[in-house]
């Protein structure tokens, strides 16, 4: 079974997460974003999820991370039953 290995920031509204997006564009890192701003215990750890099989996560999530390159951060918000997460596939 292969796994994989994400970051992500969680916030509760949309209109924040594009926030952050900007933020990124901006040249913030993505550890200090998950930092500061993310509501998962992960957010401690710059965000960092570590390595968990597939078929751990969410759909929603897993998709959108299954969609992006190594070292690529979702370009848009991707809205679960947590709330709207930005992600970073490692």
């Amino acid at each position: 079974m292969s796994t994989l290995k994400a970051q992500h920031i969680l916030v509760e509204k949309e209109f924040e997460a594009k926030d952050i997006l900007k933020k990124l564009d901006e040249g913030v890192t993505f550890e200090k974003l998950a930092h500061d701003f993310s509501i998962c215990p992960s957010a401690k750890n710059g965000g960092h999820l570590g390595e968990f099989p597939k078929g751990r996560m969410v759909p929603a999530f897993e998709k959108a991370l299954l969609d992006l390159d190594e070292d690529e951060v979702s370009d848009t918000p991707i809205r679960t039953q947590f709330g709207y997460h930005i992600i970073k596939r490692l």
